[in-house]
């Protein structure tokens, strides 16, 4: 395998489910904070920086994970194989690269303003240590949640240069979203990690995932509905809600098996499709 392929098996850039997790915050609270009287070159002048950011930092926050899981990921069987737990890059190389692409993704974020780069680089530490959680507690979904969801913050602050409650409460909402997906995601790997010792929530709710589930679906629910609320959003909103969470409490809940790893992975991917309604209904509802 050359360098170039081991370069994007380690980036995991052929998988864009990851990078799509964290870029759609990201345009939600864009989207949210935008006055769509003004000219749209700056909206997609913004959506397309933080795609790219979502891309540089997803693909960083890989290799800092494949670096400090080295030893785990090799006793994995889905995992073995990724290029720093085989040996095919070097820890060296690797870091090498994770410097690289966070330097790109410094470029980007000096395009925003002076409070949105400042909470970007807040999140740094949150970025690179939420792969260690899973050592030490079952609810490491939670910090990644906290994590991939941040740019929600940075997409309202990048335009409105301020936070108020309304991305707060848009952004708690999307922390059990991610715990959700990613609790389903972990069954994956559940019985290799229950067997090397890490946790997860996966691990933790096993017995009563979908109750889990459904109560992270419903925070969710509730605090988007809230969210909109206090944006004072035309009724439709209500209306049009309704379709993303049928996604996700029906047609997710339908084809979860915690018991075929097949079906979870498919589960976790169909949370880019809800990211996307919820993008064009905030689309929708801000034309309106």
């Amino acid at each position: 395998m050359n360098q170039l392929n081991l370069f994007i098996e380690l980036t995991r850039l052929k998988k864009p489910i990851g990078f799509m997790l964290l870029f759609w915050p990201c345009a939600w609270g864009l989207t949210l904070a935008y006055d769509f009287s003004l000219s749209l070159s700056m909206y997609f002048f913004y959506l397309i920086l933080f795609f790219l950011g979502s891309v540089f930092m997803r693909s960083a926050g890989c290799i800092v994970n494949d670096i400090l899981d080295k030893e785990y990921d090799a006793k994995v069987s889905r995992t073995k194989n990724r290029p720093i737990a085989s040996g095919n890059i070097s820890i060296k190389l690797a870091i090498f690269y994770a410097v690289i692409l966070c330097f790109f993704a410094l470029i980007v974020l000096l395009n925003f303003n002076l409070i949105t780069i400042i909470l970007a680089f807040g999140s740094m530490p949150l970025a690179f240590t939420y792969p260690l959680m899973k050592r030490f507690t079952y609810w490491p979904q939670l910090f990644l949640g906290v994590t991939f969801n941040y740019g929600l913050i940075l997409g309202w602050t990048a335009i409105k240069g301020e936070i108020s409650i309304v991305p707060i409460l848009f952004y708690l909402g999307a922390i059990f979203w991610t715990l959700g997906y990613d609790t389903i995601y972990g069954y994956q790997d559940i019985k290799d990690d229950e067997i090397i010792g890490l946790k997860s929530t996966s691990i933790k709710f096993k017995g009563n995932v979908k109750k889990f589930l459904l109560t992270c679906y419903s925070f969710l629910l509730i605090l988007f509905l809230f969210g909109g609320y206090k944006m004072d959003f035309h009724s439709s909103y209500y209306l049009l809600t309704i379709i993303p969470f049928a996604h996700l409490i029906i047609y997710q809940m339908k084809i979860f098996n915690l018991n075929d790893p097949s079906s979870c992975l498919k589960a976790f991917k169909s949370n880019n499709f809800f990211g996307l309604i919820i993008f064009l209904n905030l689309i929708i509802i801000k034309n309106l």
